[in-house]
C-alpha cells in the first residue's frame, strides 16, 4: 500500500486547521503521517494543532520562514512513498486517499499530481472550481485553471497539466528530493508551477486526478506584497527552466510584457511591488544563471516538448480586460506558432538526456 506523509504550513491558521486536520485525519490510513510545519503562529496554532492530532509531527519555526522553505522542512520530515502538500484551509472530501494515490498505484508515471481544488461561491452558496490544474503563459504568467467556473464544467478524468496547484499537491518523494524541492528563496507563490516545470524539463510528468477532491477557502487578494512574489518568481522560473532555444525566442514577447506590466502596475496602485521585484531580480541574477546551469544539467526532454504545456493564451478571469481581447489573443497565438514552428526546425533541436 501507498504510504502517505501528509505536510501542512501553517501561520496563524488555528480555526482552518481545525477545521481541516479532522477532515484529513479520517480520511489517512494508520500507516499515513502527518506532518505540520507552524511558521512562528502568534495564534497559538501549534499549540492548538498538538491537541487536536496528538499523532502529528509539528515543526515549530521561531519565525515566518515562508511557504516554500516550511514545505521543504515537512518533507525533510517525511519516510512515506508520496509527500502530500495540503494547505490548512483545504478540506478532503470523502474518498481522497484512494484517489490521490491512485496515479501512483496504477502506473500512470506521474512524478507530481494535484487533485480537483474547488471552492465556494461567496453570492450563491455553491461550488466552484479553486484550480483544475495550473495554466503557464509563455510569457511566464501562470494562473489556475478553470478557476471561478462551475465545478460541472471542469474537464472529467485524469489528464496532464502545466503545473500542479500547491492548495493540494501530490509528488513522489523521491523525485521531490532528486529536485531538492521547492526553491525557498520563492517564500510563497508560483513555487509549485516552478516544481512542474523542473520536474518537466527533467523528463517527469504531472497530472491532475480530478476524483481527489478538497475544498478551498480562496481569495486572490493577499495584500501588495503578493504581486512583489508573483513577479519576482515569475522571472526566476522563466530564467531558469526555459531552454535557451525558447528563451532566445520569446525574449521579444518578454519585453513587451514588462512593459505592459510596468503599466498595469502603476494603474493598478502597485507600482512600488513591481519596482521592489524588479530589484530582487536583478540582484538575485548571479544565482539564478548558476541555478539554471544546474537546472538545465538535468534536462530530459526537448525544448519542443517542453513548449507544448505552455499557451498563448491569457484566459484567466483575474486578468480581467486583457482575457477578453480578440486582437491580443490573435496576436499572441501568431507569435506562439511562429515560436513554434522555429522549434522545429533542426537548428533548434538537442539531443536531450534519456528521462530517468
Amino acid at each position: 500500500m501507498t504510504r502517505l506523509s501528509a505536510v501542512v504550513v501553517t501561520f496563524n491558521s488555528r480555526e482552518a486547521a481545525g477545521r481541516s486536520l479532522p477532515a484529513l485525519l479520517a480520511e489517512l490510513s494508520p500507516l499515513d503521517e502527518v506532518i505540520v510545519v507552524d511558521n512562528a503562529s502568534a495564534d497559538g496554532t501549534a499549540d492548538a494543532v498538538g491537541a487536536l492530532v496528538p499523532v502529528a509531527t509539528v515543526i515549530r519555526n521561531e519565525h515566518n520562514r515562508g511557504f516554500a522553505a516550511a514545505a521543504n522542512q515537512g518533507a525533510e520530515a517525511a519516510t512515506g512513498d508520496v509527500v502530500l502538500l495540503l494547505n490548512p484551509d483545504a478540506i478532503v472530501q470523502p474518498g481522497f486517499r484512494e484517489a490521490i494515490c491512485r496515479p501512483l498505484e496504477d502506473g500512470r508515471g506521474w512524478d507530481v499530481w494535484m487533485g480537483l481544488v474547488t471552492m465556494k461561491a461567496a453570492m450563491n452558496g455553491g461550488t466552484l472550481v479553486n484550480t483544475s490544474g495550473g495554466i503557464v503563459h509563455f510569457t511566464g504568467v501562470s494562473w489556475a485553471g478553470d478557476a471561478g467556473r462551475p465545478v460541472s464544467e471542469a474537464p472529467p478524468g485524469p489528464r496532464e497539466v502545466a503545473f500542479a496547484s500547491g492548495a493540494c499537491l501530490a509528488v513522489r518523494r523521491d523525485r521531490w528530493r532528486e529536485q531538492g524541492g521547492f526553491s525557498p528563496e520563492f517564500f510563497m507563490y508560483a513555487e509549485d508551477a516552478d516544481l512542474s516545470l523542473r520536474l518537466r524539463l527533467a523528463g517527469g510528468r504531472v497530472g491532475i486526478e480530478p476524483a481527489a477532491r478538497v475544498d478551498h477557502d480562496y481569495e486572490f487578494a493577499k495584500g501588495a506584497a503578493k504581486w512583489r512574489h508573483l513577479e519576482r518568481n515569475r522571472w526566476a522560473i522563466v530564467l531558469r527552466t526555459y531552454p535557451a532555444a525558447l528563451l532566445i525566442l520569446v525574449a521579444p514577447a518578454l519585453v513587451v510584457t514588462e512593459l505592459a506590466l510596468w503599466l498595469v502596475a502603476l494603474a493598478g496602485g502597485w507600482g512600488l511591488q513591481k519596482l521592489l521585484a524588479t530589484v530582487d531580480v536583478v540582484r538575485a541574477l548571479p544565482r539564478l544563471l548558476r541555478e539554471r546551469r544546474s537546472i538545465q544539467a538535468q534536462r530530459g526532454i526537448g525544448t519542443r516538448e517542453f513548449a507544448r504545456f505552455l499557451t498563448p493564451d491569457l484566459s484567466s478571469e483575474y486578468l480581467g480586460r486583457l482575457a477578453g481581447s480578440r486582437l491580443l489573443r490573435g496576436a499572441l497565438r501568431a507569435y506562439w506558432a511562429v515560436v513554434r514552428a522555429a522549434l522545429r526546425a533542426p537548428s533548434s533541436r538537442r539531443s536531450p538526456r534519456p528521462p530517468r
